[in-house]
């Protein structure tokens, strides 16, 4: 019994739970998540520019305080955005090391995208800022010192730019590229032009359209030299607040489109720029051997570059699925890297299947076979049908009152009988040249009045046949 009881607390105490799940802390798998970035050497650049670009901003909005310049202010959320992408870059770093896993079976590629669309629309909101605080200003307009005017400008500019040509950003450089123009980049295109045709060497920088970040910054510094010169000069400070709406403007036009594009993505759109080869690329497969139809096509970004689709596809009975399934991908996969191919082959009708769809009167697949299984269908009591003209009579509606061949309204009908054979070959009606026409023994006239009253008479006959009566 001792021994019993020791061997069963052996057992409780040596129980092993090999699927027991370990529960990790938030922080936890944030540590874990950063040091997967940080063993890429590039990760360790975007980190160096980060922590410098937080003690720059850091420095130009204690200047902008200073200074009391709202130019300044604006130019500095410019700094603010290099922040955002740099912190996009690293997020972009961190995904294509991710693989793609079973609950996220596209990757982790729309996270850079939204990260996309979050930065240009904060931005974007900091413009909205400066110009509520410019109009205000222009009620109350304060004094702006030039102090530290200058050297912030140039000490942003410098950064920015720093930045910009120092760190690469895949997800910054393809939505300047695949976005549409601002009306900051129309306007320098045109000058760019003219230009170029004088310094031809300047083509490959300012054509086909300049860099938008870079146009932005350097057109932000040349609005802040110009505010610096006229403050100094004529110390015309309402000059500060119209570089500040200038400079909103600038940053509102260039991110808006970025903003568009990237929000496209995220609902799933299918791009413009593909849509012509998209089509080309169905109508080759329509064409394949063995293809009958294709249907159900959906294309859409999944990330930037990548794009995703489905397709169905209906072959013949005879073809061979893998080799149209083969063909099918090799033709779209040189333009949709995710692609889903459903094949299914023509199915007819099966004969069971359409028989009970077919009414009861109509003739059923299995009733071709031969002239003895065809059965007609049930004929239509005789009692509705008119023999004369062979259509069916409607005792709802009254007859017209003028018509051919038909008696008023208040004239009572007569029926004469028939008092000659009728003969086999004729056509139902027989002829008395003494007592008129008359109507089959077997088929009384009818009206539509009623049932016709048993009442005789005789028709009254012209002179010139009184010698043929009996």
């Amino acid at each position: 019994m001792h021994r019993k009881k020791h061997e069963s607390d052996m057992f409780v105490l040596g129980t092993i739970h090999p699927f027991r799940k370990t529960h990790r802390s938030f922080f936890g798998k944030l540590s874990q998540e950063f040091r997967l970035v940080t063993s890429d050497r590039q990760s360790w650049r975007i980190l160096v520019f980060s922590m410098l670009n937080v003690f720059c901003t850091g420095c130009l909005l204690m200047w902008c305080s200073s200074t009391n310049s709202m130019a300044l202010t604006a130019y500095t959320y410019l700094t603010i955005f290099d922040l955002f992408s740099l912190i996009t870059c690293l997020l972009s770093s961190w995904v294509a090391m991710k693989k793609p896993s079973q609950l996220f079976s596209f990757g982790f590629k729309r996270l850079e995208v939204l990260a996309v669309f979050a930065s240009t629309v904060l931005v974007q909101l900091g413009a909205l800022f400066i110009l509520k605080e410019s109009v205000e200003r222009f009620v109350e307009q304060p004094e702006v010192h030039t102090g530290r005017l200058l050297v912030g400008t140039f000490v942003a500019l410098f950064f920015n730019l720093l930045t910009l040509l120092s760190v690469k950003n895949k997800p910054f450089v393809y939505v300047s590229e695949a976005a549409s123009t601002s009306w900051l980049q129309e306007h320098v295109a045109d000058l760019s032009r003219s230009l170029c045709g004088i310094i031809p060497g300047l083509s490959s920088v300012l054509l086909p359209r300049m860099n938008p970040f870079v146009l932005i910054n350097v057109a932000g510094a040349l609005s802040l030299s110009i505010t610096y010169m006229l403050i100094e000069i004529n110390n015309y400070n309402a000059v500060d607040t119209a570089s500040a709406v200038a400079i909103g403007l600038m940053i509102f036009g260039t991110m808006y489109p970025m903003s568009v594009y990237s929000g496209k993505v995220l609902l799933q759109t299918t791009p413009s720029h593909v849509i012509g080869q998209l089509d080309k690329l169905l109508r080759e497969v329509s064409t394949l051997e063995g293809v009958l139809e294709v249907r159900n096509e959906h294309f859409w970004t999944v990330g930037f570059g990548s794009l995703a689709g489905s397709v169905h596809v209906r072959i013949r009975r005879d073809a061979n699925e893998q080799m149209v399934l083969a063909h099918v991908t090799n033709r779209l996969f040189t333009l949709v890297s995710t692609l889903t191919v459903q094949i299914f082959k023509d199915d007819w009708i099966r004969p069971s299947l359409m028989a009970e769809a077919l009414p009861a009167s109509t003739l059923r697949p299995s009733d071709y076979g031969g002239l003895s299984s065809f059965v007609p269908p049930p004929p239509k009591p005789s009692e509705d049908i008119n023999r004369l003209t062979s259509t069916p009579f409607k005792p709802s509606s009254p007859p017209p009152e003028f018509s051919f061949n038909t008696p008023g309204r208040h004239v009572h009908p007569v029926v004469l009988p028939n008092t000659q054979p009728q003969r086999p070959y004729g056509m139902g009606i027989g002829m008395n040249l003494g007592m008129g026409a008359g109507m089959p023994s077997s088929q009384g006239f009818r009206t539509a009045l009623g049932a016709a009253p048993q009442r005789f008479g005789s028709i009254p006959v012209p002179s010139q046949y009184s010698q043929y009566r009996p």
